[in-house]
């Protein structure tokens, strides 16, 4: 695809009007052919939940950025047909579908791949899409553990790709507007960032065993995570909750407050110490008779809960981090998945806050407001209305691939990687249930044999294996 690009280039953009007069080509036909070989083949490897979004993204920017989305992928071929639908009905055309990502690899007409599978396939998925050649839109966290993140750097690097994290608050004009207002000073020197995650989540319930969906590839969608007979409640939306594929609330909705906190920080290292603590709360101990049972409520994954019912899930939905950093600057995270209050002049329950020896400032959604000491009316923030248009994170990744140049990405994969491996080492700070020390420079804990078999899997699964070297 390079090539072809490289030829189109020297040799009709070079001496266009002997190209275009010579060949016999009308301006529409070479307009024509200078679209069909700059455009950029995407697919979408996995089209569930989140996958969908991806779906529409890129269908909204088929004419705008000139691209074609050619194939969906999936374990679960029982989604294929809602998901063909929505891309003919905004393409026209019908994509491919595919349920093995090794074949959509070896397509020559794809050129980026949007990564949207389970936290545990992001790494080896990536790291194969490297190899391949072709771009890389992944979503959060980059990687299920620490030690998948440096890889996945490595790979982009040697292979020189284009990688894009999916924390697409880097996107938005207004959050952006935030950060330089703090880094420029907006509330003096900045000491303690706060994430929260005040997310009410019911009880995801329990299941016995069973036989995977004659539609699903169990084994390609367990991909690297050790072998287990299939369970309901760890699959779809549920794999979160499990340590074997998910990285729970910390790592789920964690990654994108975590990822504004050390933006606004101005931190590009990893902090030197962790302490995480909690646990999961607010469910029956004991499993409830059936005549006693909660009848299930459809939520947000496609998937069933069960208000306070016993739940199999093995990640904390109660859990408080505090990262420090060489200079002794804090930050601080927390997950609430049960009642609770919410924090900031409106009550947010997603979020960001900044304590600065001037002042503080709040960052909810798209909107921030800065206070002056003890004010309470906003001496800053931003302006009512929608985002402009080229405030989108697919748009940017597209643009990136074009240029060549990994600094024109918004959140390249070393940037999401550092934000990534914080809810990493709030969780093995967590299962230890201690303080750790850390150093960023080799990426292990100082002086803990125990905390650094953690930073990555125990084993893989053969072929299933992250390599050491990409």
């Amino acid at each position: 695809m390079t090539k072809r690009r490289d030829f189109i280039k020297k040799s009709v953009l070079g001496s266009a009007g002997i190209a275009i007069g010579g060949m016999g080509f009308s301006s529409r036909s070479y307009a024509s052919i200078m679209g069909a070989n700059d455009r950029i083949g995407v697919a979408v490897i996995g089209i569930r939940n989140q996958g969908s979004f991806h779906i529409e993204n890129y269908c909204k920017l088929k004419d705008s950025h000139n691209i074609m989305l050619k194939t969906i992928c999936d374990t679960e071929e029982q989604l294929f047909d809602s998901r063909s639908k929505m891309v003919f009905d905004k393409f026209g055309v019908k994509p491919l579908t595919e349920w093995d990502l090794h074949k959509v690899l070896a397509d020559k007409e794809i050129d980026a791949v949007s990564i949207v599978t389970p936290n545990h396939w992001h790494a080896l998925a990536t790291i194969w899409a490297c190899q391949a050649g072709k771009h890389v839109y992944v979503e959060k966290p980059a990687s299920f553990n620490i030690l998948e993140g440096r890889r996945m750097v490595e790979a982009a690097r040697k292979y020189n790709r284009r990688v894009q994290v999916g924390l697409n608050n880097r996107s938005s004009a207004n959050v952006i507007e935030a950060i330089k207002f703090l880094h420029d000073g907006g509330i003096g020197d900045i000491y303690m960032a706060r994430g929260l995650c005040y997310k009410f989540r019911d009880s995801y319930g329990m299941a016995k065993d069973s036989e995977p969906p004659a539609s699903l590839h169990y084994d390609r969608w367990l991909g690297p995570a050790p072998l287990r007979p299939y369970n309901e409640k760890r699959s779809h939306y549920n794999w979160h909750w499990y340590w074997d594929t998910g990285n729970g609330d910390t790592g789920n909705t964690g990654p994108h407050q975590l990822d504004i906190a050390r933006w606004g920080l101005n931190k590009n290292e990893h902090p030197v110490s962790v302490f995480s603590s909690g646990g999961l709360y607010g469910f029956n101990k004991n499993e409830s008779t059936p005549e006693k049972k909660t009848p299930g409520v459809m939520a947000y994954g496609d998937v069933e809960t069960y208000g306070m019912d016993k739940t199999s899930q093995q990640t904390p939905n109660i859990q408080s981090s505090l990262f420090k950093y060489k200079d002794g600057t804090m930050l601080e995270f927390e997950t609430r998945g049960r009642f609770t209050n919410h924090e900031g002049s409106k009550g947010n329950e997603v979020g960001n806050l900044f304590y600065g020896s001037e002042g503080y400032l709040e960052i909810y959604g798209d909107t921030w407001k800065a206070f002056r000491k003890r004010e309470k009316e906003p001496f800053a923030g931003s302006k009512p209305g929608e985002m402009i248009e080229t405030d989108n994170h697919y748009t940017n990744f597209l643009d990136a691939i074009r240029s060549g140049k990994d600094n024109m990405l918004r959140c390249d994969v070393n940037e999401g990687v550092l934000s990534s491996d914080l809810p990493h080492l709030a969780n093995i700070s967590y299962l230890l249930k201690r303080e750790l020390e850390f150093n960023g420079a080799t990426e292990k804990f100082v002086n803990d044999p125990e905390a650094d078999a953690m930073v990555t899997r125990k084993e893989y699964r053969k072929p299933y294996i992250v390599p050491d070297i990409v």
